[in-house]
């Protein structure tokens, strides 16, 4: 259990560019070396506040191990007293006022006896964001034209995190704003009201793909469920198809297949109400690929592929007409996802060179992405029994979700090493169950 807390960090530390880099980049041997040099709290301290063993701290410090789980970077924060937002972290408890968090600790004890980690999980960010919204509630007299710009701007810092960093960590915040908006929806005259109904929708989406990034695929569909009611009398099918598609990714990972072909289906038919925006369809027409390979329907699979193929031909100079939340299924996106549909089928030959061609040209693209496709071009070079190359390309996604927050990037990286349970005496096998204890703990 982590000792007595320290009653602050020293303001001219949290305010130095070398601090706020470090934890920005979540670059733990920095943030601790710098608590050290600056605040004076040496390794065995750092080691007893936050729960560690001294030995861990010193790999940290010397760049043999990284932190990676939500929940070890969590109890940092909170035994060095590190502020939430400056590692991309809601509020924690106690930055929140005594009166709240006594609150808080209640319901989080409550929260403990739930019969499942995940129900737990939920219920105390659900119940822990309620004083803050309260007190935003109470302060915001009124919402005005501004307030409604500044809560766009935050969702569209949410996505720009969530491309670096991933998503689950983003959760209590998300759902705070989600929560706090639709509270004031009520009181607040059109056409302000539909903006912020149209907002409100963007956030129970935003909070669906959050806990999608978490595996909380029940949690997520409720939500996806959500972004739907709120969208509905806003005639944006463009909208709506965006979650339907959401919805049929989760239901594909969620194992359910024949609910993912049918919510894709139901996507594109709500994009070609709006006009059937060829980029849009596209991407649609891939997240059909998908269910149809997880169903192991080759010819449904393929057709869908090939329909995803074509509009992306007539999508091409109308880039400017897409919005902009479909820009990033460009055509190395098509390349990289047919070779993933591809691997699951079992198509591994055809996949590989799609899929690696795909990764030599997202050099800098966000590493979540990168990451999964490392761990598809892994999985189709296993299917093929090339060992050693599947053990390099996995170790690359192993490297790549090291500064990530997404439980949906470990479990594939966990789903991978089960299948080498085969060739567990194998060399390659052994180097990469020596990455994952470094880089996973």
């Amino acid at each position: 259990m982590p000792g007595p807390q320290p009653q602050g960090l020293p303001p001219e530390l949290l305010s130095s560019p070398e601090w706020q880099r470090a934890c920005q980049q979540r670059d733990f041997a920095s943030v601790f070396r710098l608590v050290k040099v600056k605040a004076g709290i040496h390794p065995s301290r750092v080691a007893a506040l936050c729960g560690m063993t001294p030995s861990r701290v010193g790999e940290i410090m010397s760049g043999r191990r990284r932190l990676a789980h939500i929940d070890v970077i969590e109890r940092v924060a909170d035994g060095l007293r590190i502020p939430g937002a400056s590692l991309g972290l809601a509020h924690r408890p106690w930055e929140i006022p005594p009166s709240a968090s006594s609150g808080q600790h209640a319901r989080r004890s409550s929260a403990q006896s739930s019969t499942t980690a995940a129900d737990s999980e939920q219920e105390s960010e659900v119940e822990s964001g309620r004083e803050l919204d309260e007190l935003l509630t109470l302060a915001d007299g009124r919402v005005t034209r501004s307030t409604l710009l500044a809560l766009r701007s935050s969702v569209e810092d949410y996505w720009r995190r969530d491309d670096k960093h991933g998503g689950a960590s983003m959760r209590p915040a998300v759902m705070g704003h989600l929560r706090y908006v639709t509270q004031v929806m009520g009181s607040v005259p059109d056409p302000l009201r539909r903006d912020l109904q149209s907002l409100a929708a963007e956030l129970a989406r935003l909070a669906g793909w959050a806990c999608f990034d978490a595996r909380q695929y029940s949690t997520a569909r409720t939500h996806f469920t959500q972004a739907l009611r709120l969208s509905n009398g806003q005639d944006d099918y463009l909208f709506m198809a965006n979650v339907l598609s959401c919805m049929s990714l989760q239901a594909t990972y969620d194992g359910q297949p024949s609910d993912a072909v049918a919510l894709a289906c139901k996507a594109q038919d709500s994009a070609r109400a709006a006009g059937g925006q060829p980029l849009v369809m596209s991407m649609l027409h891939m997240r059909e690929a998908f269910a149809h390979a997880t169903l192991r329907d080759a010819a449904s699979c393929h057709q869908a592929i090939g329909r995803s193929r074509d509009s992306y031909e007539q999508a091409r100079g109308q880039e400017g007409e897409a919005p902009s939340w479909i820009r990033y299924f460009d055509e190395t996106k098509l390349i990289v996802d047919t070779g993933i549909a591809l691997a699951e089928l079992g198509e591994s030959e055809r996949a590989e060179p799609l899929i690696a061609e795909g990764l030599r040209r997202e050099t800098g693209a966000q590493q979540r992405g990168r990451a999964f496709h490392a761990f598809w071009l892994a999985t189709a070079q296993l299917q093929q029994g090339k060992l050693d190359a599947a053990c390099h390309s996995a170790g690359l996604a192993l490297d790549l979700s090291a500064s990530l927050d997404s439980p949906r990037v470990a479990g594939h990286v966990h789903e991978f090493h089960q299948r080498l349970a085969p060739y567990a005496r194998e060399t390659p096998v052994i180097a990469f169950e020596q990455r994952m204890r470094e880089a996973l703990g």
